[in-house]
């Protein structure tokens, strides 16, 4: 099996290809690099592709001409082991840059640089991308456009920053000492949100992990905010209040390297909108949550996170279609 080092030199050269490659040549490079059975798991309307050509068909050809002179601008490149099985992946997140010259998803093009926040995870095995997961902002990108496809959020409307060090790109093998202390860290806190407080979490739980002036930054649609008092107070209360019968679906992943770790899940969550989130009726209609959280830990406690949720998809399943009733094209779901 591939070292740490050697995994994240695969995906480093697929990047460097795929970023060379003609603009319909995402196929192609997907060929190059993706073993047999490559798979790719995207947020709604892409959701599960199988084989090269239709991950370039659905999202890399469509994605590359609507933004011209796409750039991938990383804030965040780890690889680890999966705590969960067996394999070393590679996660990459950060934004991708374009300007915004052809419709996307049915979004009218602005002719301005736009920018599409992401977080995409790679398992290499044998030399090859052997599966891969893809998520990224949809929401953020129609905001950019001039469009309101969800009330008001609770949290800071902007485009996240990286990490306030500056030190999120790994290339350089870390300490497998503080990694392991990473991954410690952001297991206990998911042990405390789950299992002791149902995801509540009271002031006293929150700073076991995490620091006084905590950074979250949170999706469009939700938002951003800062410190543990405000992030209960827009982010946490509203989700409690809103949200009923809160069932913990596991993760795919979680993995951690130097100060840097997280996980994604498909989906990590099963509930009911209950009385109502995001500005939306309550419904008794059962819903899921596919989510990633990134995390950056400074000394003992955690100090930023990074959250990209599935929400066209979680909004599909109570029947909102966001894509359609604000663009008025029909996109198909898988």
């Amino acid at each position: 099996m591939e070292t740490v080092q050697e995994a994240k030199a695969v995906v480093l050269q697929y990047f460097k290809a795929f970023e060379t490659a003609p603009i319909n040549g995402a196929a192609a490079v997907l060929k190059s690099f993706t073993g047999s059975g490559y798979g790719l798991r995207g947020v709604h309307p892409f959701n599960e592709l199988q084989g090269p050509q239709a991950v370039a068909s659905a999202l890399w050809d469509p994605l590359r001409r609507a933004l011209t002179g796409l750039q991938r601008r990383q804030d965040i490149f780890m690889a680890a082991p999966n705590r969960l099985a067996d394999g070393i992946w590679v996660t990459s997140m950060g934004k991708f840059m374009g300007l915004f010259d052809r419709e996307w998803l049915g979004i009218p093009p602005t002719g301005k640089i736009a920018l599409l926040p992401y977080c995409e995870f790679h398992r290499v095995a044998g030399g090859k991308i052997a599966e891969s997961a893809f998520f990224c902002d949809i929401i953020s990108v129609m905001v950019q456009a001039g469009l309101a496809p969800l009330p008001d959020q609770t949290g800071a409307a902007i485009i996240n920053p990286g990490p306030q060090t500056q030190d999120g790109l790994l290339l350089d093998a870390q300490d497998a000492g503080q990694s392991q202390r990473t991954l410690d860290l952001i297991m206990r806190m998911c042990d405390d949100l789950v299992e002791k407080d149902g995801f509540q979490s009271p002031n006293a739980s929150l700073a076991n992990t995490w620091h006084d002036d905590m950074l979250w930054w949170g999706p469009a649609g939700i938002g951003a905010t800062y410190t543990i008092s405000r992030y209960q107070l827009q982010h946490q209360e509203p989700f409690r209040a809103g949200l009923e019968n809160i069932e913990f679906n596991g993760h795919v992943l979680e993995h951690a390297e130097g100060c840097y770790g997280g996980w994604f899940g498909w989906p990590n969550l099963i509930l009911n909108q209950g009385q109502g989130f995001m500005g939306l009726p309550a419904s008794d209609r059962r819903t899921e949550m596919r989510v990633v959280d990134m995390y950056r830990r400074e000394g003992d406690k955690l100090a930023e996170n990074w959250i990209f949720i599935d929400l066209l998809h979680y909004l599909k399943l109570l029947g909102v279609d966001v894509l359609t009733r604000t663009t008025g094209i029909s996109e198909g779901s898988n």
